[in-house]
């Protein structure tokens, strides 16, 4: 069984770099991929916070990125030659509407490492989610278009309502 959240994290982070790309050279794509891949990372370990979770969805597969695409206007191409695309089936909808919460709304994005603090994934590990939690202004003009709330509410408001509701007063964060 699979307990590794990798291949989702990967590919989801790749989605919405594609999806809402960096603006600027080599080193803002670099930062627009950091922030995306950290704000994934908190999304995918609040939605699969045991290893049991993590290998439930290794066997099942997360579902892919078909409605992302509609819902985004984006074609789910971006120039791949058919069959380049099996990344694609390891985007997971939930996990990409958290983390573009999490990308849009600092004080949520806050709360939401907070609520990882325990849990199966950080035992052991030292996490350091900066450049989600506090960018400083060479972040934010990489991810220009990665945190701009109006372009990222289509996906955020997806399952906004579900991450409220685990954040929320008195929610046990991690099972």
């Amino acid at each position: 069984m699979r307990a590794d959240l990798s291949p989702l994290i990967a590919a989801t982070s790749q989605w919405l770099t594609r999806a809402y790309p960096a603006s600027g050279g080599a080193l803002a794509s670099a930062l627009c991929e950091v922030q995306a891949r950290q704000a994934v990372t908190v999304a995918a370990w609040l939605r699969y916070p045991t290893v049991m979770d993590a290998a439930l969805v290794g066997m099942a597969g997360p579902g892919g990125s078909g409605r992302l695409d509609w819902i985004s206007g984006t074609d789910g191409r971006d120039g791949e030659e058919e069959g380049e695309e099996a990344w694609r089936s390891w985007v997971d909808e939930v996990v990409a509407s958290w983390a573009a919460c999490l990308l849009t709304d600092p004080e949520l994005a806050a709360l939401a490492v907070a609520g990882l603090d325990g849990g199966d994934h950080t035992t052991g590990i030292p996490m350091e989610f900066r450049r989600l939690v506090a960018p400083d202004a060479r972040d934010r003009q990489a991810a220009a278009l990665l945190r701009h709330p109006d372009l990222l509410a289509p996906v955020a408001h997806l399952h906004r309502d579900q991450l409220l509701h685990l954040l929320g007063p008195g929610q046990a964060l991690i099972a």
